[in-house]
């Protein structure tokens, strides 16, 4: 593999990671579900669990990558809204396909967690103790 080729890998992996980091794909739903446009707190709002520092470091590193851009308002009330940009708005059609995936198929991934869990408990001879199943 050639080295330019290799770098490329590694920044396209660094890209992927950012955008599909642990907040990130909560965030860029949120957005696509306003229409590509949210105050800060309405963001905040819409992904549960996620701190103010969090969705600012994440809404700042999805500006820094050019696919939102913050604008502070000065009408009443104050606020700061971002807004997907046109290199943004190209994620709103993989976001949403991710988002029905998920929907459609989260019972399922939770049955094969179920079975899992319980082939190894079966195989250790105790019970799989420290594993959350996550329910949606």
């Amino acid at each position: 593999m050639s080295k330019l080729v290799a770098m490329s890998l590694r920044l396209d992996r660094v890209l992927l990671d950012q955008i599909a980091g642990q907040w990130t794909l909560l965030v860029l739903g949120a957005l696509c579900d306003n229409e590509g446009r949210a105050r800060f707190n309405a963001i905040k709002r819409a992904v549960p669990g996620i701190s103010q520092k969090t969705l600012t470091h994440c809404l700042r590193q999805l500006e820094r990558n050019g696919l939102v851009e913050r604008r502070v308002l000065t009408e009443s009330p104050l606020g700061v809204e971002y807004s997907f940009t046109k290199l943004g708005d190209t994620l709103e059609t993989p976001v949403s396909a991710l988002y029905e995936w998920t929907g459609r198929y989260s019972s399922a991934v939770r049955a094969a967690q179920t079975r899992y869990d319980a082939k190894i408990a079966t195989k250790t001879g105790s019970s799989v103790r420290g594993r959350e199943v996550q329910k949606r």
